[in-house]
């Protein structure tokens, strides 16, 4: 209706008309909760370590088990190990991480430390760059199968502040007791998970479950998953509970 078409002496109860609605149209909409904008997940790291004879690329698959919201925004490292000689496999040259002296691994079988602590210092290379590049070292988390399980342990107890977590698949503890002295009191408090087959005919049962108890020597709480007809592989069930264990370390930060 337009103006024009109102008797002249009622115009003035007309336009009051229109701002009145105009009013309660705009206090209406004012009224009503606007919801705040979608929070964007934490930007996270997720460092995967490899077996012995293995390759960085050929376990990115592992990825497509991580498609919560949460992991948006994860990056994700597959390096490989350098190739050098291994003597458990009389010298052959493969992808290794340190060199392994005997296979079966026992809980008592001797380890090259100096090759470990060398391996170490270059995942705490790729942990250092990515914290310069703004994620925090708690949203950081270091993973591992066999050979590269044993180095998470390692990366994990030897980085100097708390990290989101370690989760060790079939490994074992690659030094002796003798390095608890070099753990930061930062790195006691980053948690850890562990996960073992009770038939793995590679890296023993025992030396697995020898884990929780040095680590107890440390001061550290872990988390030992058994998997009574398990042998030296990687299973989805696992990974299906690895999934949630890091979205809940995410969500405590």
């Amino acid at each position: 209706m337009s103006l024009r078409s109102v008797p002249l002496f009622l115009r003035p109860l007309a336009v009051a008309a229109v701002i009145v609605t105009v009013v309660s149209l705009l206090s209406s909409l004012l009224s009503r909760q606007i919801p705040p904008p979608p929070q964007l997940s934490a930007r996270s790291f997720l460092v995967w370590l490899h077996g012995l004879g293995d390759s960085g690329p050929a376990n990115e698959p592992i990825r497509t088990f991580f498609s919560s919201p949460e992991f948006n925004r994860t990056e994700w490292s597959f390096p490989s190990a350098p190739l050098a000689p291994v003597t458990c496999n009389n010298g052959a040259v493969m992808h290794s991480w340190f060199d392994i002296y005997e296979i079966p691994v026992t809980a008592v079988s001797p380890n090259d430390e100096n090759s470990v602590l060398e391996a170490v210092k270059t995942v705490h290379a790729i942990i250092d760059k990515e914290v310069a590049a703004g994620t925090p070292t708690k949203n950081i988390f270091i993973c591992g199968f066999s050979q590269g399980g044993a180095l998470t342990l390692a990366t994990v107890l030897l980085y100097p502040k708390t990290l989101g977590g370690g989760a060790v698949f079939s490994g074992w503890v690659p030094f002796n007791s003798s390095i608890i002295a070099s753990i930061s009191p930062g790195a006691k408090k980053t948690p850890m998970l562990w996960f073992h087959g009770m038939v793995d005919e590679v890296v023993l049962f025992d030396a697995g479950k020898a884990a929780p108890s040095f680590l107890e020597q440390a001061g550290i709480q872990c988390e030992f998953k058994a998997y009574p007809s398990l042998g030296h592989s990687i299973t989805k069930e696992e990974l299906q509970y690895l999934e949630p264990w890091i979205r809940t370390q995410l969500k405590s930060q």
